[in-house]
C-alpha cells in the first residue's frame, strides 16, 4: 500500500490504474469505513482512500481540533483491508492559498444538517470536488448514514457532469443498533448505553409508517419527546421523501417504500445522526 501526501505524486501513481474507486474519509476509521473500502474493491482494480480533516466543513464552535486523528492505526487498518493507495494531504496541499472559491450547494443544503451546521455542505462539496479533481476516480463510495450528504454529492456530480459514479453503502451498526461513527468514541459508558435510542426511535417511526400511519408530524413530535425525556437535545427528527429529501405529501400519498426517517440529536457533548428507510432496501434510493 502506498501512502502519498502530494497531489502530483498521487496523480503519477494513479497513471498505472485502469479503474479507480475512491473513498474520501476524515480518518478515525471504524468498521463502517472499512465496509466502504470493501464495496469500492468490487468496482475497480485500484482503491484509493483519503484521510483529511476538512476545516471548511466545521463551524467555529465545532470539534475540528478534537476530531479523532489516528493516522498510523488508520493506515494499518486500510492496508489490512487491501486498499492500494492512501492520500494523506496536509492542509497546505489541499488549501495552499485561502479557498475563496466555494461550491454553492442547492437549497437542500440549508435544511436538516445545514440548518444545524450553517456552511457545512459548502465545505463538504468544495473539498469533495477538489478531491475528485485530484484523484479523478471512475467510482466514489459514500455511506448512507450521512444520507443528506450522499444526496447533495450525487447532485453535484450530476450537475457538474463529473465522470464519477456515486455508489452508496449501507450503514454499518453495532449489535445494539447504534450507527458506527468516529464520534462515538466521545461517548461516556453511560451515554454509550443510551445512544442506540436514536436508532430505535427512528425505527419506531418507520415501523409505524409501514403499518399505515401517515400523520408524519405527530410521529415526529412523539419521537422528539421520547428523546428529550431521556436527556437528548434534539436538532431534528423528520420524515422525508427519499428521492430529494422533500417533505412528504400531508395526505399520505407517498408510497412508504420511498420514505425515510432522519434524525440528529446531542447526547451529553456528542452529536449523533442517523436515518432509517421505512422499507429497507439496498443501493440507490
Amino acid at each position: 500500500m502506498d501512502i502519498i501526501e502530494s497531489d502530483d505524486a498521487l496523480r503519477k501513481r494513479l497513471r498505472q490504474a485502469r479503474h479507480v474507486a475512491f473513498v474520501p474519509t476524515m480518518g478515525g476509521l471504524h468498521a463502517g469505513h472499512l465496509a466502504l473500502m470493501g464495496l469500492a474493491r468490487r468496482h475497480a482494480d485500484c482503491v484509493v482512500a483519503s484521510i483529511f480533516v476538512n476545516r471548511l466543513q466545521f463551524g467555529p464552535n465545532e470539534d475540528f481540533d478534537r476530531y479523532p486523528r489516528a493516522l498510523e492505526s488508520d493506515c494499518a487498518a486500510l492496508e489490512r483491508e487491501g486498499v492500494d493507495v492512501v492520500f494523506t494531504p496536509h492542509e497546505q496541499v489541499m488549501y495552499p492559498t485561502p479557498q475563496v472559491y466555494r461550491v454553492q450547494p442547492p437549497p437542500l443544503a440549508d435544511e436538516l444538517e445545514g440548518a444545524s451546521r450553517p456552511g457545512f455542505f459548502h465545505g463538504v462539496c468544495t473539498v469533495v470536488l477538489k478531491l475528485f479533481n485530484i484523484v479523478q476516480p471512475q467510482f466514489a463510495v459514500f455511506g448512507k448514514k450521512d444520507r443528506q450528504q450522499l444526496k447533495i454529492v450525487r447532485g453535484m456530480v450530476q450537475q457538474f457532469n463529473l465522470p464519477v459514479q456515486i455508489i452508496p453503502c449501507e450503514t454499518v451498526r453495532a449489535d445494539d443498533g447504534l450507527a458506527l461513527s468516529s464520534r462515538n468514541r466521545y461517548l461516556s459508558p453511560a451515554e454509550r448505553t443510551e445512544a442506540p435510542r436514536l436508532y430505535k426511535t427512528l425505527r419506531t417511526i418507520s415501523d409505524a409508517i409501514a403499518a399505515g400511519r401517515t400523520d408524519y408530524a405527530n410521529l415526529e413530535v412523539e419521537a422528539r419527546a421520547e428523546l428529550a425525556r431521556n436527556g437528548w437535545k434534539v436538532d431534528y427528527i423528520v420524515v422525508r421523501h427519499g428521492l430529494a429529501l422533500r417533505i412528504p405529501h400531508p395526505e399520505g400519498f407517498d408510497h412508504p417504500n420511498l420514505l425515510i426517517a432522519l434524525g440528529a440529536a446531542t447526547l451529553g457533548g456528542t452529536r449523533l445522526i442517523d436515518n432509517v428507510d421505512v422499507i429497507p432496501k439496498d443501493g440507490e434510493d
